[in-house]
């Protein structure tokens, strides 16, 4: 049950009780004032019937030493009292008055059955009354809870967005100070401090990789001119290798801002993968078998496409298992190969880099293909197949243009 809902029903379930309290008040004061505003005229009447047959004159309605009376009232007379009595025992109900005169019992009753009709016809009021009202309390809980669900899910679905990486999305600051607009301006604080730290962290990083530059290109340069052997080999191997991670930390920097366009022309793509998986298969590793189930046409950075195809083929041989298998299904690329399948966290999250696992090493390669997808506007999505192993899905639907 969302929020919204538990709110309306709170304020209905509050209303409702608010009128059943009411009502009870309203009900019990009207019956009390109303018994004994009888009470006291029936009683006005018994003491003009007193003094009327003090006279020697009785009235029509005025009855002496009954022979049946209510044996609470009748009690009350023995003692000397002057006393009233509502009498429900009956078919219908009835107040009596009476009290002694001399040896006579002097009584009147009248018949209560106005009173609690009117009684009833005002309960009837009551009920419609509390409905209306709770109905109306419904009505006002539903709108506010809809203003308060409404700015509510905006604020959850900015931080979303600032969450999937949007460091430009902020929440609308309205007026009022209650606990909805300190949240707006927790969120917005908190992305402008988001955004501030991890621009200040792809400075860095990038001025790192500019620094190294140089004197990895010497180290690169050195390495080959060791004399031949294995050390030298080994020398060489490391350098590149630092030379591939510092353009990849290059890469990854460019890749988190905004100054990354695609440059589209229309291509194969059945043939694009072809190319690319040739160009990231390593001396000594199997080949990628590539299926071409349909066949289009893609408008498409085709660099940007290789390198995502690239780095795909390349993790899934490092951190999967043969075989490593490319298919091509319209605008869709599916790259799946036979090994553990990936990481939780990369399933739930994303590709982070810098992140060491079974399957994500740094993190930079998936990284990378994820920001050039981002930048191709296409969605790449990692999952393990329930037959096993691991299948990463390019998804370039949008840019299909047609068939070759």
């Amino acid at each position: 049950m969302g929020l919204r809902i538990k709110t309306a029903v709170a304020i209905t379930a509050v209303s409702a009780l608010v009128a059943v309290l009411i009502g009870l008040v309203v009900h019990h004061r009207t019956a009390v004032n109303q018994l004994d505003t009888a009470r006291s005229d029936i009683d006005q009447r018994l003491l003009s019937a007193v003094e009327d047959h003090a006279a020697g004159f009785d009235r029509p309605r005025t009855i002496l030493n009954p022979y049946r009376m209510p044996g609470p009232l009748r009690r009350a007379v023995e003692q000397g009292k002057r006393a009233t009595y509502l009498d429900r025992s009956g078919p219908e109900p009835t107040l009596w008055a009476a009290t002694r005169l001399g040896d006579d019992i002097i009584v009147i009753k009248h018949a209560y059955t106005r009173q609690d009709r009117n009684l009833a016809s005002l309960d009837e009021d009551l009920w419609l009354a509390g409905g209306l009202g709770t109905a109306l309390a419904a009505a006002f809980g539903v709108a506010l809870a809809t203003v308060v669900g409404r700015r509510l899910n905006a604020s959850a679905r900015t931080a979303e967005r600032i969450a999937d990486g949007d460091l430009t999305a902020r929440l609308k600051p309205r007026g009022g100070k209650d606990e909805i607009a300190r949240l707006i301006h927790s969120v917005n604080t908190m992305a402008d401090a988001l955004a501030a730290r991890l621009q200040a962290e792809r400075e860095v990083t990038a001025n790192i990789a500019h620094e190294l530059r140089t004197p990895v290109a010497g180290l690169v340069a050195a390495a080959g001119l060791l004399p031949p052997g294995r050390p030298a080999e080994l020398v060489r191997e490391r350098a590149q290798r630092v030379r591939s991670l510092m353009e990849d930390v290059l890469e990854v920097a460019r890749l988190d801002g905004d100054a990354e366009q695609a440059e589209t022309d229309v291509r194969a793509l059945g043939e694009l993968t072809r190319r690319a998986v040739r160009a990231a298969a390593a001396p000594g590793q199997e080949e990628v078998t590539v299926t071409v189930v349909r066949e289009c046409l893609v408008e498409t950075d085709a660099r940007r496409v290789e390198r995502i195809l690239a780095n795909l083929v390349t993790n899934a041989f490092r951190h999967g298992a043969a075989p490593v298998v490319a298919e091509v299904d319209g605008g869709v690329i599916r790259v799946r190969d036979g090994g553990p399948g990936f990481p939780e966290h990369l399933l739930t999250r994303g590709p982070q880099r810098f992140r060491t696992g079974s399957r994500s090493g740094l993190g930079l390669g998936l990284t990378i293909a994820a920001g050039q997808a981002r930048v191709l506007g296409a969605r790449l999505t990692f999952t393990n197949p329930s037959g096993g192993g691991a299948e990463a899905v390019l998804d370039l639907r949008d840019a299909v243009r047609g068939t070759p």
